[in-house]
């Protein structure tokens, strides 16, 4: 299954460079435009778009929402409507964080689809899509600018759509060597501290138990490991 993005009749270009940086971002790059505004290399949509603006801006097909409808199975992306089962058009609706579990048994291509600025996607439009999401927001102020609802929608769905996360200075667990070093510093620095003898197994059982609840990275370990080693050339300077 892979995941595409339709965006029907965007009536401001920054717009559309803004979700194709959020596509960017979780892993998406086919970018369908239905009655797009013009995009200039030199306007707001390559501006707002970041590294997008050298494959998915580019790269972004102008269609028809039939073409949308009769290749992908869709989803409807709107507003909280406070509407119920009684107006069958726009309910029932899932929210975004059940969007990616949902859509896990879905034979068939996926098509995201998000509406114009000011009106959204009508009623007919909705219609013919195959599932609705919509963003729960606060009753006072229940509209999203077209680009946070993509991005809030895309976010949900990256595990969709991205094979591996990483947060902002993230570091993964550090492997399992570089582990194992860190014992072996731990043993050296205890003789050097001059631990006593029959006391340092035990010490460095609870050494290991602890590290392993703490599940470093590996800047954590490397740090750690240059830290002992210079405790115990110290000490052992300070001994001759």
């Amino acid at each position: 299954m892979s995941v595409a993005v339709a965006v029907v009749d965007a009536e401001t270009p920054g717009n559309v460079g803004t979700i194709a940086r959020a596509m960017k971002n979780f892993g998406l790059s086919d970018l369908l435009l239905v009655d797009p505004p013009e995009l200039d290399p030199d306007g707001e949509a390559y501006g707002f778009a970041g590294q997008a603006r050298e494959d998915v801006l580019p790269d972004a097909r102008e269609v028809t929402l039939d073409h949308v409808v009769e290749n992908y199975h869709t989803v409807g992306c709107t507003a909280t409507t406070n509407e119920d089962a009684t107006k069958h058009v726009r309910y029932p609706f899932e929210t975004p964080a059940d969007l990616a579990d949902s859509l896990q048994g879905v034979d068939a291509d996926v098509c995201l689809v998000f509406g114009r600025e000011s009106s959204g996607l009508t009623n007919d439009e909705l219609a013919r899509l195959d599932r609705i999401c919509a963003i729960p927001a606060s009753a006072d102020y229940p509209v999203l600018n077209l680009g946070q609802a993509a991005t809030v929608v895309l976010y949900e769905c990256r595990d969709l759509t991205v094979s591996e996360t990483q947060l902002p200075g993230e570091d993964h667990s550090a492997d399992p060597a570089a582990v194992e070093g860190l014992h072996d510093q731990f043993a050296d620095f205890l003789v050097a501290l001059g631990h006593p003898g029959e006391k340092r197994a035990k010490t460095g059982r609870m050494w290991r138990r602890l590290l392993g609840r703490a599940d470093p990275t590996g800047r954590e370990v490397r740090t750690m490991r240059g830290l002992f080693r210079r405790a115990a050339d110290r000490m052992r300077d300070d001994d001759q």
